[in-house]
């Protein structure tokens, strides 16, 4: 069952893969906004390649009270290799509760749409570049959540209320930078 603008999550901590830290959602911070990112799997070309871009404006993110919480459905283990080094919390659901809990699908539509094919492409080229140089690891063969999977997004305020949310109907639909400062703009103004 998928969530609307206006549902309310219930306050959970989870724990980051990379250094173990509690990260509580929604945030304890009243001031802050958390967006819970719905990812693929450990390595995911177009995660990853995503993931770049939100680093690149991490600094703004959070200059605009957003704290990212990145959600993959791969293990532990196999995620620390793949995201040591980004400057934001990133969980690990293996057995897809989260993703259960908020809606978020597994469909082998992720990459049929003609939409992901140059994302795609453009992905695994940039991808196997990196891994050539060893920047990057490929990833596993097989993954505990499997390989399909549709990304989502999620604004939650503080205390709770959803504010916006997205669920990708391919494995690239996902909120850029600017959408997601938009959207958080937005939002504090209706609710100042």
């Amino acid at each position: 069952m998928q969530l609307d603008t206006g549902s309310l999550v219930r306050t959970r901590t989870l724990t980051a893969v990379t250094d173990g830290a509690p990260v509580a959602v929604p945030d304890l911070d009243p001031e802050r906004l958390v967006h819970l990112q719905f990812r693929r799997f450990a390595g995911c070309p177009v995660c990853h390649l995503h993931l770049r871009s939100v680093v690149r404006r991490h600094a703004e993110i959070e200059a605009a009270g957003i704290r990212e919480v990145v959600v993959f459905h791969s293990g532990a283990d196999e995620l620390r290799e793949h995201v040591a080094g980004l400057p934001f919390a990133v969980i690990a659901d293996p057995g897809k509760r989260l993703y259960a809990e908020f809606g978020v699908e597994s469909s082998y539509r992720s990459l049929l749409s003609p939409r992901a094919w140059w994302p795609v492409l453009r992905a695994l080229a940039r991808g196997a570049v990196e891994v050539r140089r060893g920047r990057q690891k490929a990833p596993s063969r097989t993954q505990d959540g499997g390989r399909p999977g549709l990304p989502a997004d999620f604004l939650i305020g503080s205390d709770g209320t959803v504010l916006a949310r997205s669920y990708g109907a391919h494995v690239d639909d996902q909120w850029p930078v600017e959408k997601l400062l938009t959207l958080a703009a937005r939002a504090r103004t209706v609710r100042a």
